[in-house]
């Protein structure tokens, strides 16, 4: 195909982060997405509904005034967290869902929950709130390889969970193993899973080729290439489980490029192009619409975008960063070749 439209889409998982890195990021997001649930992980956390309106507010500051962008935003589960304040977000339509981060398991993560097991009441409040819960899929218990944490996680954490609150809605975040993509297919429809496209496109290999490839390294980090496989079957099967999440997680190139380097890759600006790689190789580009700009909206309740976007064929490269220096920013696919750009990109 020389080219494709399909409805804008949203992207269901994306880190914003805050101040001037928000001023540079916001724009790839808003110009592509035509909304975004943000990640609460700032420092400190959006634990309250009056934290996330606050950053609502400085992130709808950012866009110009004409913008049809839309922030969706969520709630970081801490120890502070109350059923009071977890009804407070189900009565606020700007809050959708709530995030569980592993406490030690991410960016930010130091004030997450030691394990969400031991927090019964907070999970009968989200289940009688009707708000998703978006989980962060790891375990960091420290007897675990690194490459089975979202195993271990699901077999010991999730699967009982889903399991003993029959009406909690889920969405498993930034799946990348074989076995979450099966759960998930064989789940109810009330548990979902975001993909990334880093995570369809590359496998663990993809950290060493020719050395350590920071720009490469994300939380979880990729796996294998049986797991690879299995979440392309999926994405491009069709099943209204599976749906578009960025998981878009900028970090300055000298953060990323240090002794303790940053997990997080910035695919914001080429995200749409990326997806379509993955669906083309796959021979499903008329299912990207579906998983790209349908599913999400329908598990969220929400209408879908009423206006199109372009991809039109033309092999080429992406951009390759945002800035110089220590302080820019690394983009995901930078000099690969990418089959489909968007057309006109930029939205009011």
């Amino acid at each position: 195909m020389d080219s494709i439209e399909i409805t804008r889409p949203d992207d269901w998982h994306v880190h914003l982060r805050d101040g001037d890195l928000l001023a540079r990021v916001l724009p790839y997001t808003a110009g592509r997405f035509g909304r975004a649930v943000v990640m609460p992980n700032l420092d400190p956390p959006v634990i309250r509904v009056e934290d996330a309106l606050r950053y609502r507010a400085r992130i709808l500051s950012l866009l110009p005034e004409d913008s049809a962008f839309e922030p969706l935003m969520t709630l970081y589960l801490s120890d502070e967290t109350t059923a009071a304040e977890i009804e407070a977000a189900a009565r606020s339509s700007r809050i959708v869902a709530l995030k569980f981060y592993p406490q030690g398991a991410t960016t930010h993560s130091a004030r997450g929950l030691r394990d969400l097991a031991d927090h019964h009441r907070l999970l009968e409040a989200i289940e009688r709130s009707g708000l998703p819960l978006l989980v962060h899929g790891e375990t960091t218990a420290p007897d675990c390889d690194v490459f089975d944490r979202e195993r271990r996680f699901l077999e010991e954490t999730l699967a009982p969970l889903v399991g003993d609150f029959q009406g909690l809605r889920v969405v498993f975040e930034h799946i990348t193993t074989a076995e979450a993509a099966a759960f998930v297919s064989e789940a109810a429809s009330r548990v979902a899973a975001t993909i990334t496209p880093q995570h369809l496109l590359l496998n663990r290999n993809a950290l060493f080729e020719g050395g350590f490839r920071p720009h490469h390294y994300c939380v979880p980090v990729l796996k294998r290439e049986r797991d690879r496989r299995a979440l392309v079957s999926v994405a491009t099967s069709g099943d209204p489980s599976f749906f578009l999440g960025t998981d878009s997680a900028p970090h300055p190139r000298g953060a990323k490029q240090s002794a303790c380097g940053c997990a997080g890759i910035f695919n914001a600006p080429i995200a749409i192009e990326a997806y379509a790689e993955a669906f083309r190789r796959a021979g499903a580009m008329d299912r990207l619409e579906a998983f790209a700009s349908h599913h999400g909206p329908a598990f969220y309740g929400l209408p879908r975008n009423a206006d199109r976007i372009r991809l039109e064929r033309r092999d080429g490269p992406g951009p390759t960063r945002d800035g110089d220096g220590a302080e820019s920013l690394e983009i995901f696919w930078a000099g690969e070749k990418l089959t489909y750009h968007v057309a006109d990109p930029c939205r009011k």
